[in-house]
């Protein structure tokens, strides 16, 4: 079965999202064909114009809940969608119809369930405080390979059987990553995404404490918990960014190893007050 010959669905949560979800719709449904793809956005708890001007989209299939919550966003929208392969989203990324053909056909090859974009972040108006970190960041092995920090997610339906049947967790995408082995998701370069980085190293180390405790969540969690420690970075990973280019590289791996310290720090403080619901969120990117 040939998944290029069926509708796709695209899902987008969207919390207070007005300032982007038109760029990213505007982006995906240009050059699609009619009904090529089915999108749907779910505002959820939204105070802004998030679902007026996701529905001025003609092809765009919006859903209105009132509580801000990702996991439950994503729940709602499966309970409408019907295509497969399963993409989801975030609303701040930007992402063409060739991207998510590409990502479709991935699927066309037996035992791949899971799949995302190659990735851009754009370091243009960023300081070196966050330019540094994510230089360091895009060379780890475990970066390059997962499925996380990509702001899209795609599954076949044996991937999204397998994805809802997890309890709610903080990191969707880490979750998509470590649920399914590395011979059954992809990485698929013919298909880019651009994520947008923050503009500030506090806003950096805020969604950098999200992704850890990601990660400290995964940990416990018995379907996750033998591969948590895979989406972590060990220090002989960031030795050989150090290394490849020395005089380069060596100063931005100590920042990076800083800013980690800090990171971990406010992650366990979380963890320790079992604090699994707060949302770190960039607005600076937006």
């Amino acid at each position: 079965m040939r998944y290029s010959a069926i509708v796709v669905s695209v899902v987008i949560p969207a919390h207070n999202e007005a300032s982007v979800v038109g760029r990213l719709l505007g982006g995906l449904l240009a050059g699609a064909a009619p009904g090529e793809f089915e999108v749907w956005v779910v505002a959820n708890g939204c105070s802004d114009d998030t679902a007026e001007i996701a529905g001025a989209f003609p092809d765009v299939k919006v859903l209105v809940m009132p509580q801000a919550n990702k996991h439950a966003a994503m729940r709602l929208a499966d309970e409408h969608a019907e295509g497969f392969p399963r993409l989801y989203v975030d609303a701040d990324v930007e992402l063409g119809p060739r991207d998510v053909r590409a990502l479709a056909a991935a699927f066309d090859d037996p035992g791949v369930l899971a799949a995302g974009p190659s990735r851009a972040m754009p370091a243009d108006r960023r300081p070196w405080t966050v330019r540094w970190f994510y230089d360091v960041w895009d060379e780890l092995p475990v970066v390059r390979t997962g499925l996380f920090g990509r702001g899209v997610v795609g599954v076949s339906r044996e991937g999204w059987e397998r994805l809802r049947a997890l309890p709610p967790l903080l990191g969707d995408d880490l979750a998509a990553s470590l649920l399914f082995e590395p011979s059954q998701r992809r990485v698929v370069p013919e298909s880019r995404v651009v994520v947008h980085p923050p503009r500030t190293a506090r806003a950096l180390l805020r969604i950098r404490t999200r992704a850890l405790v990601s990660t400290l969540q995964a940990a416990d969690d018995p379907a996750l918990s033998s591969a948590s420690g895979s989406a972590r970075t060990s220090l002989s990973d960031l030795l050989a960014v150090a290394g490849a280019a020395p005089f380069r590289a060596t100063p931005k791996v100590a920042w990076f190893f800083a800013l980690t310290v800090a990171t971990k720090l406010r992650a366990r403080r979380a963890v320790r007050t079992k604090d699994f619901r707060t949302w770190h969120r960039d607005d600076t990117s937006r």
